[in-house]
Order: C-alpha cells, then sequence, then structure tokens
C-alpha cells in the first residue's frame, strides 16, 4: 500500500539502505520473489564447483549457472515491481501479478543480465576496480527494466537520467553493500559459538561438525559464501527501487517541500508552536493546511517588491536577487504561495530576529530552489505545448490514415505471418491465467480466516525449507563424492577387461613388462617409432592396473589425462608423454635413438614403481 511522502524522500545511502531494511523486515513478498534466484544460482554453482574439483566436463553446469543467472535477473525484476508496487499502489501488491509482469518483460531483463555482466568485467578490469567507487547508475538496472522504460542496450545511460541527483546516493549504497563481507564472517562466528555452547551446556561431542565449519575447509566457504549472496538478494532489490523512488522525488521539486520544512521558526512560546504546526501541515498535505489560514493571495510584484527590500536591509547581491526575481515570475499560483511563506519566513529572521547572516543563507537557498522549480514548471509547460502542437499536425488531412481495407482482400495480398515462439509463449500464459479467472468458483464452505500476509508467510517458510533442503543435498552429495572419488584411486575396474585382453591391439593385451620388453626388442632393430608406441601401451596398462585410469578403446588419450587419478606428480609426465607419443605415431614425426631414449626415461619411473597395494603394505 502506498506511504506517506516523507518515507519516500530518502536523504541519504544510510537512510535508503535502512528503509530496504525495515521493508524487508515487514514483508515477505521481496523474499518470496528472490530466494528461489538464489537457490538456483547456489545450486548450479555448487554443481559447477564439483565438476571442476573431480576433472568432469564444464559444458552442462556452466550451462546450468548461465540459466540460473538469467533466471535471478528475471526474479530481480519481479521483486523491483513488487517493492515499486508496495511503495506507490493503491492497493496490497501480489507476488505473482509481479512475476507475470516481469515474464512479460523477460527479453530486456535478459538483455540486461549479459548487459550489466559484460559492463562490469569491462569497467572494473579497465579501471583497475575504480569504477566501483565511479560507475553505479547501473545497480537500478532490473528494477528500470521491469517498468519498460527504454532499451536496454542503453542501460547506463537511461538509469543515470533516471536516477538524476541520486545518482551518488546510488554509489554510496552500492560501497554500502559490502557490509555482505561482514555478514559472512558474523555468520561463522556464530555458526561456532553455537556448536561451542552447545558442547559446554549439552554436553553433545560436535567434533565432525566443528571440524567442517572452520576457516580452512573451501567447502564451508562456499556454503557461507552462498548465504550471504542469497540473505543480501532482496536487500539489494529494495535498495534499487528505492534509489528510483528517490531520483523520482528529486527530479519532480519535491525538495523545495523539503527545504520548507527546514526554515528555522521563531521561539516564542504558542506562536512559535502554532508556526511549526502549520508548516508540518502544508509539507505532509501539500500547504492545504496553510492555504485555509490565508485569508489573502499576495500578488507577484508584492512579493518581488518586499524581497528587494529585505534582500536591501541584509545587503544580499543585487545581481543575483535580479536573476532569481526574474525566474520567479513563470511560478504557478502554488509555488507563489509557497514562496510568500518563505519570504515571511526571511522578513521574520531578517527584522525580528535581528540575524541577516540566517536570513540570508534562507533567502538564497529558498531562491535556488524556487528557480528549479520555475525551470522545471516551464519545461512542463513546454512539453505540454509541444504535444499539443504534435496533434494539430497530425490531424492535418495528408496525416489522415487510409480506411481500411476489407479483410479479404488484405490476406489476398499479403500472406499472414505465423507468430513467433515467444508471442506464442505469452498467448499461452495469457489464456491459462484468464481460464483460471473464469473458473466458476467452488461452493460456498466455511472460509478460512487466511490473509494475503499470512499466505505470503507461509510461502516464505515453505521456500526457506526448500533451500535449506537444497544446499545441504549438494553439501552432502559433494562430501560423498569425495569419499567414493578417495576409494576409487585404490579399486580397479575389470568391466571388459577379458575382453580388451584378447585384442592384440589393446593395451590390455600384455602385461606392462611384456610391452616394455617388445619396445626393447623394436629399438634395437631400429623400428624407434614402434618402439615408443609399445612404451606408451606398457604405460597405459600399468596405469589401468594401478586404477589410475578406466582403459578403454574409445576413450582418446587425452581422456585418460582429463580423467586422471593416479598420483598427482605423475600427471605433468604423463600429460607429455601423451603429448610426445601423438606427434610421433599420428603425426608422423620421425623418431631416434635419443628420442626414444629420452621417451624411455620419462616413462621408467612409472613402469618401475611399486604398486599401490605393495606401498601401502610397506
Amino acid at each position: 500500500m502506498a506511504v506517506s511522502a516523507l518515507e519516500l524522500r530518502p536523504r541519504g545511502a544510510v537512510a535508503i539502505l535502512d528503509a530496504a531494511l525495515r521493508l524487508c523486515s515487514r514483508n515477505t513478498g521481496v523474499w518470496a520473489l528472490t530466494l528461489p534466484a538464489g537457490a538456483l544460482v547456489t545450486g548450479a554453482l555448487f554443481h559447477l564447483i564439483d565438476a571442476v574439483t573431480h576433472h568432469r566436463a564444464l559444458g552442462l553446469p556452466t550451462l546450468w549457472l548461465t540459466l540460473a543467472w538469467f533466471a535471478r535477473g528475471i526474479f530481480q525484476g519481479a521483486a523491483s515491481h513488487y517493492t515499486q508496487e508496495l511503495l506507490l499502489g493503491q492497493k496490497e501488491p501480489n507476488a505473482l501479478v509481479s512475476l507475470r509482469t516481469a515474464l512479460a518483460r523477460a527479453p530486456s531483463l535478459i538483455i540486461a543480465v549479459g548487459y550489466l555482466f559484460f559492463f562490469n568485467l569491462f569497467t572494473l578490469s579497465l579501471s583497475l576496480g575504480l569504477s566501483f567507487f565511479l560507475l553505479s547508475a547501473h545497480v537500478v538496472g532490473y528494477a528500470v527494466m521491469v517498468q519498460g522504460r527504454g532499451s536496454p542496450m542503453k542501460l547506463y545511460g537511461l538509469c543515470s537520467r533516471l536516477l538524476g541527483p541520486a545518482r551518488a546516493t546510488a554509489v554510496g549504497v552500492r560501497m554500502m553493500l559490502l557490509v555482505q563481507v561482514l555478514t559472512f564472517f558474523n555468520l561463522h562466528i556464530a555458526t561456532n559459538f553455537f556448536f561451542w555452547l552447545a558442547r559446554k551446556l549439552l554436553a553433545i561431542d560436535f567434533t565432525f561438525a566443528e571440524r567442517f565449519t572452520s576457516i580452512d575447509n573451501p567447502s564451508w566457504l562456499l556454503f557461507l559464501a552462498a548465504v550471504t549472496f542469497t540473505l543480501f538478494e532482496p536487500i539489494k532489490a529494495a535498495s534499487s527501487t528505492l534509489l528510483l523512488v528517490d531520483g523520482r522525488v528529486r527530479q519532480e521539486g519535491l525538495d523545495l517541500l523539503a527545504a520548507v520544512q527546514q526554515l528555522p521558526n521563531r521561539s516564542t512560546g504558542r506562536a512559535a508552536a502554532r508556526s511549526a504546526a502549520l508548516v508540518l501541515l502544508c509539507v505532509l498535505f501539500g500547504g492545504t493546511a496553510a492555504r485555509a489560514q490565508e485569508a489573502e493571495v499576495v500578488p507577484p510584484s508584492v512579493l518581488q517588491q518586499r524581497l528587494r527590500d529585505v534582500a536591501s536591509d541584509c545587503e544580499y547581491s543585487e545581481e543575483e536577487l535580479s536573476d532569481a526575481l526574474e525566474s520567479t515570475q513563470h511560478l504557478g499560483p502554488a509555488e507563489q504561495e509557497k514562496l510568500g511563506r518563505m519570504v515571511r519566513t526571511v522578513e521574520r529572521q531578517a527584522y525580528d530576529n535581528e540575524d541577516c547572516e540566517q536570513a540570508t543563507q534562507t533567502l538564497r537557498q529558498g531562491l535556488s530552489l524556487a528557480s528549479q522549480t520555475a525551470r522545471l514548471e516551464q519545461a512542463q509547460a513546454d512539453s505540454k505545448a509541444s504535444a499539443a502542437r504534435a496533434k494539430e499536425i497530425l490531424s492535418r488531412p495528408e496525416f489522415a490514415v487510409d480506411p481500411a481495407r476489407p479483410e479479404k482482400a488484405q490476406e489476398e495480398e499479403t500472406p499472414r505471418q505465423p507468430p513467433g515462439w515467444w508471442k506464442r509463449f505469452m498467448d499461452w500464459l495469457e489464456e491459462l491465467f484468464k481460464r483460471e479467472r473464469e473458473r466458476p468458483p467452488p461452493p460456498a464452505r466455511d472460509p478460512l480466516p487466511v490473509s494475503g500476509a499470512s499466505a505470503a508467510n507461509a510461502l516464505v517458510v515453505i521456500v526457506i525449507g526448500v533451500v535449506l533442503a537444497v544446499l545441504a543435498a549438494v553439501l552432502l552429495r559433494a562430501l560423498g563424492k569425495r569419499e567414493q572419488d578417495e576409494g576409487a584411486q585404490l579399486e580397479v575396474s575389470t568391466l571388459q577387461s577379458s575382453a580388451l585382453s584378447q585384442d592384440p591391439l589393446s593395451a590390455l593385451s600384455r602385461p606392462p613388462e611384456g610391452w616394455a620388453h617388445l619396445a626393447d626388442e623394436l629399438a634395437a632393430r631400429g623400428e624407434y617409432r614402434e618402439a615408443v608406441r609399445s612404451l606408451y601401451l606398457a604405460l597405459l596398462s600399468r596405469l589401468h592396473r594401478d586404477g589410475a585410469i578406466l582403459y578403454d578403446s574409445t576413450l582418446s588419450n587425452w581422456d585418460y589425462l582429463r580423467n586422471f587419478k593416479g598420483r598427482r606428480d605423475w600427471l605433468p609426465p604423463f600429460r607429455e608423454l601423451t603429448r610426445r607419443f601423438d606427434f610421433a605415431w599420428y603425426g608422423n614425426l620421425p623418431v631416434g635413438a635419443d628420442g626414444y631414449r629420452d621417451f624411455r626415461a620419462l616413462t621408467q619411473p612409472m613402469l618401475s614403481a611399486p604398486a599401490p597395494q605393495e606401498a601401502a603394505g610397506a
């Protein structure tokens, strides 16, 4: 529901961030729209890191992370729309309506996601991080795109124009969001303190849990980073919407009301109290109370003469006064009344309080704001005149629209183009929601006292439970994978071993010693290229028997390298031997005696090393 103007006018980064925190703590709709995106990004990130850790293909995990990041942009747009409706709307916002609005703007939001990614990448890298403190208008990108205010390819300029004077506040908000680092460490400290308290008070052994939550455990650090990122998602959406509202308030001239509220009052008993009450009512209700107290309207010429008199008495600059008075001639009736109140305040300060310095400062500030308001009103009048002139021009006969042709003639002349997939998808969604709205109501039953807030609270509880379950499942899966990989290093798969041992071209057809002996015989006859192949097959046979690779005739040599599970110090020589073998055997490069000796020297430590079972027994 809409709030008062004072709530829509935060003055700085601290006030905006504080308003965002209070908004998120009092309303669950923003959490319901941002927690699913945080869970998707977290799960995709854990999947990608798990694939990197276990040397699996990165194509599918990277695709999932990209799609999750695009989905985050859509949910951020929905949360921004929900916050805007909460602040400026006339009725209680609905999370599903905001989500449908974001889906309707999905192409713009998806383009904005890519734009913001590359914009941050290039600006931060090219400026060595300085753009973080200088360029922050794009933090409201999702809130701007969900409003459909312009092209996503000109996002930064559009955000900068809509923020206006609030651009500096956006920089402050972005810097204050670095408090995420403090939240990260606070979560770590709170978790360990909980375990310590449970051990001391309840005598529960949390040794394994405390070891997992250690600061040197990468999995725990990644979990903390994911939780911190998810917790700050609704705050980012709320703060970006509040920044846009602050920029709109500043650009629409409401700062003049704020300046009137800041004007000092006389401190003389009941008269001062009545004046302060009138000024406050004027600010809150648009000046209606003040106008009710005034029986007559002061003409603009009298106001200007009174301004000249008080400026002359306080030795105010005549040049500044003339420029300001010329601009105030274009003020409307409502602004003229506010200017009259400012004149009376300056006269009280100059004559009653005999404080010309304070009167001069108030006069300068009030005339500056009045000049800005006059320019805004003149710009609005010019735009209305331009719109009227454009309508007049377009109403001429030469711009008249041709009469509509019969439908049959149009179909015969121009073949009907089938709608695109996006249009068909949106039509299907609209038809689906239309059927839901037109569905007859169920038979009357005893209604349950469930409000929108209760439903939102229940939804948040369910979403939080799902997020925690997903995070726990991913962590348990990662731990289980690690234990399986450690145990798999000592196991040798015998799948298809019997079939491969019968193939004379297979590395399993001979033991490693047999391939090495054959290589020496071939080298003695001068067949060094075939000798290198026999040595490489001996190496593959040995690695398969040790469990470092799973030999399969359908895999390439580099597949063995990517899925290598043996000793880490063997990986560099295995990579070098694979490279030399490919150049010699598949590249048909000549191999001499020196090349064979070098190849033999690289393979000898791996062929003569004891087997894992023997090393464990020793």
